[in-house]
């Protein structure tokens, strides 16, 4: 009933009497807002307010429906054929539920649906395992992505230890390109990447997602510094005027009392 009652909403503002924005708007237009509201939804499920992930899930959803709406208009197809599609898509690819096929092991089954994808029309004309993957994901997901495909197909380290081997390798040339006294802006940013990109595998391998562990350490950071500000400001006085001694015993103020969920 609430997605028909949306569709409604959508018809209104699209229509003869409608919102002049919403009546102008292309699907390509709309896909810049739809990434913008999958990031408040990711926000939000960090969060853990399931009250903020029902109104983005809901901005999300809103977002879908807008979209199939201009491509129903067009001619084209509704959002009704996008969810056919899909549901066969799923049976398709989940042949050990809905078929014969009795792999169970989680590794045998990406590997399964990864050949079934493969096989699909959408996909068959791809010279690379690795086309499959959209090139605008952000950089640290689509890092992950690549060298998780490369794996598949045993392109890969033998254990964690060896990533972390060649991190201290990629670190070292690192440590070795900036130490130039006519360092390259150029050569250091493919070291500092090679650093990055090392660093991805060995979050893969100790199965943690590097997005993820990024947003943590993040939002650490954050909520240590933004307790300094608090401190200082407390005190009258403004962070600019705080001495680097000063802030580093406030920062391990920060850390004994808690603020953020690891060690520095």
């Amino acid at each position: 009933m609430g997605i028909n009652a949306l569709n409604k909403l959508i018809d209104t503002l699209r229509g003869e009497n409608g919102c002049p924005w919403d009546k102008k708007q292309t699907p390509r237009s709309m896909s810049v807002y739809l990434v913008e509201e999958i990031y408040e939804l990711l926000e939000a499920i960090e969060s853990g307010n399931t009250d903020d992930i029902c109104e983005e899930l809901g901005d999300v959803l809103f977002h879908i429906l807008f979209i199939a709406k201009l491509f129903q208009e067009m001619g084209s197809f509704n959002i009704e054929d996008a969810a056919s599609v899909n549901k066969e898509k799923m049976i398709r690819r989940h042949p050990h539920v809905f078929g014969d096929s009795k792999v169970s092991r989680s590794d045998d089954l990406r590997k399964q649906w990864h050949r079934i994808k493969m096989n699909e029309k959408t996909h068959s004309g791809n010279k690379s395992i690795l086309d499959s993957i959209p090139s605008g994901l952000p950089a640290l997901r689509r890092a992950y992505r690549i060298s998780e495909r490369a794996a598949r197909v045993g392109f890969d380290w033998d254990n964690i230890s060896s990533v972390m081997q060649k991190v201290e390798e990629e670190w070292s040339e690192l440590k070795t390109e900036l130490n130039k006294s006519g360092k390259n802006q150029e050569s250091s940013a493919i070291e500092i990447g090679d650093v990055i990109f090392t660093l991805v595998n060995v979050a893969r391998f100790a199965r943690v997602h590097p997005e993820n562990a990024l947003a943590d350490s993040i939002k650490k950071f954050e909520n240590r510094f933004k307790y300094m500000e608090k401190v200082i400001l407390k005190n009258g006085r403004k962070i600019e005027s705080v001495s680097q001694g000063e802030m580093n015993k406030l920062w391990e103020e920060a850390k004994r009392k808690g603020n953020g969920s690891a060690t520095k």
